[in-house]
């Protein structure tokens, strides 16, 4: 058992993470980041929730890009061939849970 303070989650650059955990196929992270990701379609599907901080995702419905603002506490779903992009604005935490493998 471990206990984790996210918002005290620092990491030596943008997206730098700790594992949590590895259950079956699925990974969870805690991924510190104060740039935005590149843009990206996973395997498979992904939950985000922001720990702390604000991040802006980016994401395309039909070839049309949105933007979704989420706060400490909100949660975004990508589905296996979801294009996204996620910008922090400033420093933030979120974790992530993934398929493992995915990037």
């Amino acid at each position: 058992m471990k206990v984790i303070r996210s918002k005290d989650f620092t990491a030596a650059q943008a997206w730098g993470s700790e594992l949590i955990a590895a259950m079956d196929s699925a990974t969870v992270r805690l991924h510190w980041t104060d740039q935005p990701y590149r843009w990206h379609v996973n395997d498979g599907e992904e939950v985000f929730a922001v720990m702390d901080g604000v991040v802006d995702m980016h994401y395309r419905i039909a070839g049309n890009e949105q933007v979704a603002t989420l706060h400490a506490g909100d949660l975004f779903f990508a589905g296996a061939g979801d294009a996204h992009c996620a910008h922090p604005r400033g420093a933030a935490r979120i974790l992530v849970i993934e398929r493992a493998g995915s990037d």
